[in-house]
């Protein structure tokens, strides 16, 4: 038998052969918290002690022609495709998170001065999450003092939007979602945040949101897979002119965005995948002086024991309630 994820084990199959499309054996497990035990002789931007985010993200660092995999995940090329390249990335490095100890290349760390007198090191497995929404953030160019609309505001990718956004500074963030308890929770997080229930009409959504805080100058859209893409359009109808739009989320659907709308109003649209290291530190930084407050989280921590019982409360928790493994 061969472990995936730490305690769930698959049948032994011939190498490499691929298994709903991940190379087995693995240890599955994007991003995470941990402690470097050790490192290679060439190993000098993290040092043995040094508390690291791990973001997964291992580039080829081909500038004309990036080709990029999350370990322990998915392979995506340039156009956001698998490629050979990615695929072979994955075959060789096939140490995820869910593990006791997981072994990691350099280039995925990324060192946090000072997180090892933090008092909660579990809330700051978070920190992956408020990294990617903090990069969809800055690309929208967002100022102090201007309004935010979260499209998928109820999930953790779009709560870690709502509170990025908080933290600097806006003066409204629109939380649009569809779980209508998470709306509430985050209603009651800042006096800040105005929220709009999902209808799934385009039209009443869009206006919705544009009459909720004022003129709405960015728009974070952080959805995942849905089955539609009225949603992320309603965001599109109600930012301002002169405003932006950026893609955060999973969202598989085409979007009908009209050229002349486009051009007319003035807008921009963006995509953000992932995030930069600068924006990992950015983020830790306003952690450590309690910009950001991460004790609004509500945290479970699970064990490596049950992981069936772990993946179903992290597949049923929302907005700021977080399943941590620890091992």
């Amino acid at each position: 038998m061969k472990t995936l994820e730490g305690g769930l084990h698959l049948a032994d199959v011939p190498e490499p052969r691929l298994r709903g499309g991940f190379p087995t054996p693995i240890v599955l497990g994007p991003t995470g918290i941990g402690r470097v035990t050790a490192t290679a002789d060439d190993v000098f931007g993290v040092q043995q002690g040094d508390i690291v985010v791990a973001t997964s993200l291992f580039r080829s660092h081909r500038a004309a022609d990036p080709q990029e995999a999350l370990l322990g995940w998915t392979g995506l090329g340039g156009d956001g495709r698998p490629t050979p390249t990615t695929d072979r990335m994955r075959e060789v490095w096939r140490n995820g998170l869910f593990a006791e100890r997981a072994l990691q290349p350099e280039r995925t760390l990324v060192a946090l001065p000072g997180a090892d007198g933090y008092p909660e090191p579990e809330r700051l497995a978070f920190l992956p999450w408020l990294a990617i929404a903090g990069e969809g953030v800055e690309r929208a160019g967002v100022r102090a003092g201007q309004t935010v609309a979260v499209v998928g505001a109820t999930g953790q990718l779009g709560t870690a939007a709502v509170l990025v956004a908080l933290a600097r500074g806006a003066a409204a963030v629109v939380a649009f979602g569809r779980n209508r308890a998470t709306l509430d929770v985050l209603a009651g997080l800042d006096r800040r945040v105005v929220t709009v229930p999902l209808t799934g009409d385009r039209g009443v959504d869009g206006r919705a949101i544009a009459a909720a805080a004022g003129p709405v100058d960015a728009v974070i859209d952080t959805l995942g897979a849905v089955p539609t893409s009225a949603p992320t359009m309603a965001g599109f109808d109600a930012v301002r002119p002169d405003g932006s739009l950026v893609l955060v989320g999973g969202v598989r659907e085409e979007l009908p965005i009209p050229y002349g709308d486009l051009m007319h109003r003035r807008l921009t649209v963006r995509g953000s995948w992932m995030s930069n290291d600068t924006t990992v530190l950015e983020l830790w930084s306003m952690i450590r002086r309690g910009v950001l407050d991460l004790s609004v989280l509500d945290v479970t921590v699970v064990g490596l024991d049950d992981p069936a019982a772990a993946l179903g409360a992290a597949h049923n928790s929302h907005g700021p309630e977080l399943v941590v493994l620890v091992p």
